[in-house]
């Protein structure tokens, strides 16, 4: 028996006979069907009450016929025919309506997603005679309001439409646009999305920070996309409806991938991925990227691949079917073990050695940490939300050349210089890895041995970007952060970075609200305040900051004054 796709159930032995014979005609490549194929499936499906379906090669072959039910077909996996870019599948469907109607959203949608060469509805009397052909294509053009151009209908029996000329056509003009769409050789090219609950600010103010990581870690972002929902979905966070529309959009603007703000859980990234073409990513694995980018040393490598696995391992499922083939050999009692197991226990294995490597760092750091007691030197460590401006900073007071770029998670593993104050006293001041909001907790265990060295500071310098609208709810995470990690307990100076892009008005009342030293940490001449008072604390002339963080409250009261400002980033 010859494949027949779909919905067989319950036909006749010679109407099965009918549809296997379909295999057998050949379709001149300039015409989109021939009269007589035209004519039988009809028949067909007047016999059956059942929409019959071809999906048709270039050459004319018949690759596949479905059988669907009175309202609709479903097309057949068609991943053996890829699609590179600037090209159509190479198939094109044609199929019969029997109720009378054009092409129905369903046709659109698979024309779409499948970028199929062209999509055909034939409508078909009770009697089995064809009466009209509508004809689709997709529009080659991301500036055009539909994805697809409806062509006017045609008599089936004598459609006078190139079809391969078309088809041409199309494609010439794809390649176009795909050239001009190339940007950077290699470089990807993404939409943003976040699903939320939200509140409209707060959830533009996350896809402001997914844009800056998204062009951190080297991706162009073609466009961004915000959904508010009362209750999200729990299996594709929005419904199949919108995420059809997000796939036919990424694929008019040229995307190479779709980022979520929201961390997908394992079936949630599974069922999305089982709907759509596209690479998916979400935060989690974005600012995964990004750290596997910047470590440098051998202990950041570490901590970023054990990060990574554990991120990996619920996630390890594909979806073809070699993962299922059975390795046990001749001998072996049982079916042995799959190669998807196979490939979770060599996760494990690795993430075990990763963790005893990771043991040692910390014995290193200890070490250290005793010969840094023994001379006695205070420890004054840096911290803040990512690009606040704390390497800058380092640099500054110290004279160092430390990399400081304005990009999210610009320097990754930590630095140690040593600082003079006026009074002669010396202290040791360490820069170490930004903080973000929802910081992956993945990442918190990894980079758990980089962070005690936060342990034995006598003082931590939080730098906050006093410049940003968020940047109180910014204070708020790192905070939360701080608490984790169990390190609330050490003194705070909060410093206001970037002064010179805010009005005096607005940082008055963040630093009265902050009990924050202003600065601009790229000009010495503003850090002299921020020196004496560290001088101060280290030497016991001062007590150490006294200072409450922020409400959500008080965070909105002042949002509003920065948004004002009309230079916030």
């Amino acid at each position: 028996m010859k494949n027949i796709s779909g919905n067989t159930g319950g036909l006749k032995a010679g109407a099965v006979r009918r549809i296997e014979n379909l295999y057998n005609h050949r379709i001149p490549p300039e015409s989109v069907i021939s009269p007589e194929l035209a004519g039988e499936i009809c028949s067909i499906s007047a016999e059956t009450r059942r929409q019959i379906g071809l999906l048709v090669a270039r050459s004319g072959k018949i690759a596949r016929v479905i059988v669907g039910d009175n309202q609709k077909i479903l097309l057949p996996d068609t991943s053996e025919y890829r699609t590179p870019p600037g090209r159509l599948k190479g198939l094109r469907c044609i199929h019969t309506h029997l109720n009378d109607e054009t092409l129905t959203r369903d046709d659109l949608t698979d024309l779409t997603l499948l970028r199929l060469d062209m999509m055909a509805a034939i409508t078909a009397t009770r009697e089995g005679k064809p009466e009209q052909m509508h004809i689709a294509h997709i529009l080659p053009s991301s500036e055009a309001s539909q994805p697809h151009r409806i062509l006017d209908p045609v008599d089936p029996m004598d459609p006078q439409v190139d079809c391969a000329g078309m088809i041409r056509a199309i494609e010439d003009e794809l390649s176009q646009h795909q050239a001009t769409r190339e940007v950077t050789e290699g470089k990807e090219r993404a939409v943003l999305v976040s699903v939320t609950t939200a509140s409209r600010a707060r959830a533009q103010a996350s896809l402001t920070e997914l844009r800056e990581l998204a062009r951190s870690s080297g991706i162009e972002v073609l466009d961004t996309i915000v959904q508010h929902r009362k209750k999200i979905n729990p299996r594709f966070l929005m419904g199949t409806g919108k995420l059809e529309e997000l796939t036919i959009h990424a694929m008019q603007t040229g995307a190479t991938l779709i980022v979520f703000d929201q961390e997908l859980n394992p079936s949630q990234m599974r069922s999305i991925t089982d709907q759509i073409e596209f690479r998916v990513l979400d935060r989690t694995q974005l600012i995964l990227d990004i750290f596997a980018q910047r470590a440098q040393s051998r202990e950041g490598k570490i901590q970023v691949e054990l990060a990574q696995l554990k991120y990996l391992l619920p996630r390890l499922v594909f979806k073809n079917t070699a993962m299922s083939r059975l390795t046990g050999g001749i001998g072996g009692r049982g079916p042995g073990e799959t190669k998807l197991e196979i490939n979770r226990r060599r996760v494990r294995d690795r993430i075990t050695r990763l963790e005893k490597a990771l043991g040692n760092v910390k014995k290193q750091r200890k070490q250290q940490k005793a010969r840094r007691a023994k001379r006695g030197l205070p420890v004054i460590s840096i911290i803040g939300y990512t690009n606040a401006g704390k390497s800058t900073l380092l640099n500054t007071l110290t004279h160092s050349q430390v990399l400081a770029e304005s990009r999210l998670f610009a320097t990754l593993d930590p630095s140690s210089r040593r600082l003079k104050f006026p009074k002669d006293t010396e202290v040791i001041i360490t820069d170490t890895v930004g903080f973000i909001q929802d910081l992956p907790k993945e990442l918190r265990v990894a980079f758990r041995a980089t962070l005690e060295e936060l342990e034995n500071a006598d003082l931590l310098l939080h730098v906050i970007d006093a410049s940003n609208p968020d940047c109180l709810r910014q204070m708020q995470s790192v905070h939360g952060i701080l608490q984790d990690l169990g390190l609330d307990r050490i003194p705070v100076l909060n410093v206001l970075n970037k002064q010179d892009r805010v009005d005096a008005g607005t940082m008055e009342v963040l630093a009265a609200k902050t009990n924050g030293i202003a600065i601009t940490a790229t000009k010495a001449q503003t850090l002299h305040p921020l020196i004496e008072k560290m001088e101060q604390v280290i030497a016991g002339e001062a007590p150490g900051p006294d200072f409450s963080w922020p409400s959500d409250e008080a965070a909105m009261e002042i949002n509003p004054l920065l948004t004002d400002t009309g230079r916030v980033l």
